[in-house]
């Protein structure tokens, strides 16, 4: 067992006693943390790194990501930034003569607010790849935009079926624009697109967002809604060693319509989590989508959108008591999407009920987004002991504009509200949700601590007074990500016990007099159980 002394470093623990100067890891756990002169009597002759000042984080745990759909969106052709439909057309243009031979163009990252009226057309892709199917995922993953070729290679038609909790937009005589949301895209599109791709696809997807994550210091992700074929490139990674980051993975749910089918799925979801696991990979729990995007008007309101139109939820409560209370019963934890402030109520009564049927227990529950949530429904989800499982990239200014627009009223002052959540004694993680947003944890810290844009300097800023410390957000983005997924006794500190996953920065951010130093920052080491995954000076 190899011994590794690390000294004058100023290493932030995101533990009770915040900082240290040196740090002596064992194998893969670390030893001591703490002052250097008590690291180097412990130490003894062990060989030491000095680390010249340089700031050294717990290594970063991205508390809501979706790892396979990361890696595939780092190949697929970006329409971050597009402002207008002719922007996309050129970009997916572009890829169509670099790759004429290819079956189809996937595409990912589409803002609601670049499309007149906000909602796309096959015809808009049409006009410059009519003969093979293009795939252009909204940035918020709940919604695909798609070509007539890909309607014909789907196989919808007129006499297509809305699924359950889900729309394939029609014009008025009922054909298909070629704009499909929420479970007609989770259950139509994704599967068929999934069973296009062969097992070396989904392997160099795990690959290319493995070294992402090393690179941007991300050493544990918890992936939120995997499916069969993830499980299988996940364990086919975990044998063969070549997994460089942990993943803690929910089991996606999806509303059938029927309480048997709903409660089958929470069944798989526990053999997986009763079944092997290791250091680097574990089930935990469940993912449940309640309602969809503020952007595409599909998140389920109190009030209204701007426009007079609300959407209803894809679980209601009657339907999600019974898969949240098996789902408890079970030892799962329960990760609940809820954007619009209804929804969040639903997921706030799943979990009283659960309680009330299931009597005392240890409960790590959490609702993802809570964009838009009244502040009597935060003291609940405090009392409750629910995590607030948030992103701070999802705030970014440069954004947030036809979000904005869709509310239209004094609801906008009220979004991400983290002060409110940390204020009411609730948990909260942060996370990046990519491929929604950006993988990279540095720019979603300085979004969280200033409320100012990662993506355009000059788009201002989103509701400043809801901005948390530096300190603080990087606790959020390790310990507390930690904890709601049931592995703070491994990870998201640096502390005597734990596992040396650890990063090592170039600047100096918690000392630096502008948060803007995030934008810049470099991650020279990433180390995961010890051993260094990535070093910058030998790349």
């Amino acid at each position: 067992m190899t011994t590794q002394l690390y000294t004058n470093a100023r290493i932030f623990t995101a533990d009770t006693r915040r900082w240290a100067d040196a740090m002596i890891v064992q194998g893969e756990r670390i030893l001591y943390v703490g002052d250097a002169a008590t690291a180097k009597r412990l130490a003894g002759d062990t060989e030491s790194t000095d680390l010249q000042g340089r700031l050294v984080l717990p290594g970063f745990v991205d508390g809501h990501a979706h790892v396979i759909g990361t890696g595939e969106a780092l190949g697929q052709v970006s329409l971050w930034g597009a402002a207008s439909v002719e922007e996309i057309q050129q970009r997916i243009a572009a890829r169509h003569a670099e790759r004429p031979d290819g079956p189809r163009i996937l595409a990912t990252g589409w803002l609601h607010g670049a499309i007149p009226g906000g909602v796309p057309s096959a015809r808009m892709l049409d006009a410059v790849v009519a003969n093979k199917p293009v795939y252009a995922f909204a940035y918020d993953f709940h919604s695909v935009w798609v070509n007539t070729a890909a309607l014909v290679e789907l196989g919808i038609t007129a006499e297509t079926k809305n699924p359950h909790g889900g729309t394939i937009r029609r014009d008025a005589q009922g054909h298909a624009t070629g704009y499909i949301d929420e479970n007609a895209f989770y259950d139509m599109v994704l599967p068929f697109l999934d069973a296009q791709a062969s097992e070396d696809d989904h392997e160099v997807s795990l690959a290319a967002v493995q070294r992402a994550y090393r690179e941007s210091g991300v050493t544990t992700a918890c992936d939120m809604g995997f499916n069969e074929q993830d499980l299988e490139t996940f364990q086919r990674a975990d044998k063969d060693g070549t997994l460089t980051s942990r993943l803690i993975a929910y089991w996606r749910v999806n509303n059938t319509g029927s309480t048997g089918g709903n409660l089958a799925q929470v069944k798989r979801a526990a053999d997986l989590a009763g079944g092997s696991s290791s250091p680097f990979l574990r089930v935990v729990g469940i993912k449940v989508i309640i309602d969809g995007t503020i952007d595409g008007c599909t998140a389920t309101l109190g009030m209204p959108y701007a426009d007079g139109s609300n959407a209803a939820p894809i679980w209601s409560l009657d339907e999600l008591k019974p898969v949240v209370a098996a789902a408890d019963a079970a030892g799962l934890k329960v990760a609940m999407h809820a954007l619009g402030d209804e929804a969040v109520r639903i997921a706030i009564g799943a979990v009283e009920h659960a309680v009330a049927v299931n009597g005392p227990r240890e409960r790590r529950h959490r609702i993802e987004h809570l964009e838009l949530v009244d502040r009597a429904d935060v003291d609940r989800v405090a009392s409750l002991g629910i995590t607030a499982s948030m992103q701070p990239v999802h705030a970014d200014p440069a954004i947030s504009e036809n979000w904005c627009a869709k509310l239209g009223d004094e609801r906008v002052d009220r979004g991400f509200p983290w002060p409110w959540i940390t204020g009411a004694g609730a948990r909260l993680a942060f996370g990046t949700d990519s491929p929604t947003s950006p993988h990279a944890p540095l720019p979603n810290m300085y979004v969280a601590a200033t409320r100012a844009s990662a993506l355009d300097p000059s788009a201002g800023t989103n509701i400043p007074d809801f901005a948390l410390p530096l300190a603080e957000s990087i606790e959020h983005a390790t310990r507390d990500s930690a904890w709601t997924c049931g592995a703070d006794h491994e990870i998201g500190r640096l502390a005597a016990g734990l596992y040396a996953d650890f990063v090592v920065l170039d600047t100096d951010v918690l000392a630096a007099e502008s948060p803007a130093t995030l934008l810049d920052a470099r991650v020279l080491l990433t180390v995961v159980g010890g051993r260094t995954v990535h070093d910058a000076g030998r790349q």
